[in-house]
């Protein structure tokens, strides 16, 4: 028995269990909880201009026959997943020209993002107008991969570190390292951070602590709150988030705090029980700390590169702290099936509580995993747009 995506309306079956490999952990059904009403799982697609489901929004029917279209969506989902790029590309490229009208499109919009995140741009655009012959709609464009270094007036380079930074490979941290090793004068907007993992924060350290070294020109924008959701984090009786305290230490030291360095890092010799880190005489950098007024942010977690065996250590605080938690997936390569679980595992409490979660422009391949293990059932997944 397969999920069909579109289908008469005439005959209904019960939910079926989400699908699950072997070890992966236990995500759930793909239906809405008792008391959610169904239209909760909307699948929103600004390709297709409406909003249809691919689990919840619509009662789920059956069909005595396996529809070979819905089947071959699975398997390329997951075949991506697990990083067999080759074989998902030769099910999608079949599948696509074998079959007709919507459910076609739909194959056809994954293996064109399929060639996005490989990199085959000459694949893409040959394929691309076949798209637009089968279909007779305009192909989509190619997605160009962020410029590493955004450069202010001046020859300096400006960095936003926003929302949440997990990982050590995003964008704004490859800007920033980018800068710092061209050694340019660095202006960075902490303003807008909200969280970060120990993996992020232990690179910002190192950057921040190298640019202090090379007597670099920073300015730090919104430092003060940063500052303030670390000292409100660390605590000398848990032994944990090592990087966060060394990256706070720094901070200190850039903005010349020599009394509040001097006692966070006692609690930090404790925490760990280490000596206590020692204020480092350096001939100063030109370090200008600037205030930045809170203001209504677009905060996001966002999710990036390639997410095997994620944990999200971080996701369950920001959805504590936000009213309509919005998670987005438009620098995400690939999710494999057990971080997907994962995933649905941390939402679904928080959809029981009522919180209603966006998961926004996932590319298609990623948002047909995230229906196989019924993450449609505990957040809106609204496609990327082209």
């Amino acid at each position: 028995m397969v999920f069909s995506i579109f289908k008469k309306t005439t005959e209904k079956m019960p939910d079926r269990p989400a699908a699950r490999p072997r070890g992966a952990p236990d995500v759930g059904t793909g239906s809405a909880p008792a008391g959610v009403k169904s239209n909760i799982a909307g699948f929103k697609d600004s390709i297709f201009g409406e909003e249809f489901s691919l689990s919840g929004s619509m009662d789920i029917q059956v069909e005595h026959d396996v529809d070979p279209v819905r089947v071959d969506i699975e398997q390329a989902a997951v075949l991506f997943a697990n990083s067999q790029d080759s074989a998902a590309r030769s099910v999608l490229e079949s599948s696509a020209r074998a079959h007709t009208g919507e459910n076609s499109e739909r194959l056809w919009r994954m293996l064109l993002d399929l060639l996005q995140v490989l990199g085959d741009r000459t694949s893409f655009e040959k394929l691309g107008m076949e798209f637009s012959q089968i279909t007779e709609k305009s192909p989509p464009s190619w997605r160009a991969e962020d410029q590493p270094v955004v450069k202010a007036a001046g020859g300096q380079s400006s960095v936003v570190l926003q929302g949440v930074l997990a990982g050590s490979d995003t964008p704004a941290i490859a800007k920033l390292r980018e800068a710092v090793d061209k050694k340019l004068p660095i202006q960075v907007n902490l303003a807008k951070l909200v969280s970060l993992d120990d993996l992020a924060a232990g690179v910002l350290f190192d950057l921040f602590r190298k640019a202090r070294k090379l007597v670099l020109a920073i300015t730090l924008e919104g430092a003060d709150g940063l500052i303030e959701r670390l000292e409100g984090r660390l605590s000398p009786d848990q032994r944990e988030y090592e990087q966060g305290w060394l990256l706070l230490l720094e901070l200190y030291q850039l903005l010349g705090l020599q009394d509040k360095f001097e006692e966070k890092a006692v609690d930090y010799a404790v925490a760990f029980e280490v000596s206590p880190p020692s204020w480092e005489i350096i001939k100063a950098g030109k370090v200008k700390a600037v205030k930045v007024e809170p203001e209504a942010l677009d905060v996001t977690y966002a999710l990036t590169g390639e997410c095997k065996n994620c944990r999200f250590e971080d996701l369950q605080a920001f959805l504590e702290a936000q009213t309509h938690p919005v998670l987005d997936c438009s620098k995400l390569k690939r999710l494999d099936f057990t971080s997907a679980g994962t995933l649905r595992n941390i939402l679904e409490p928080f959809h029981k509580k009522g919180k209603e979660i966006t998961i926004r422009h996932p590319h298609h391949l990623v948002a047909e995993l995230l229906q196989i293990v019924g993450v449609s059932a505990v957040a809106n997944i609204i496609v990327t747009k082209f």
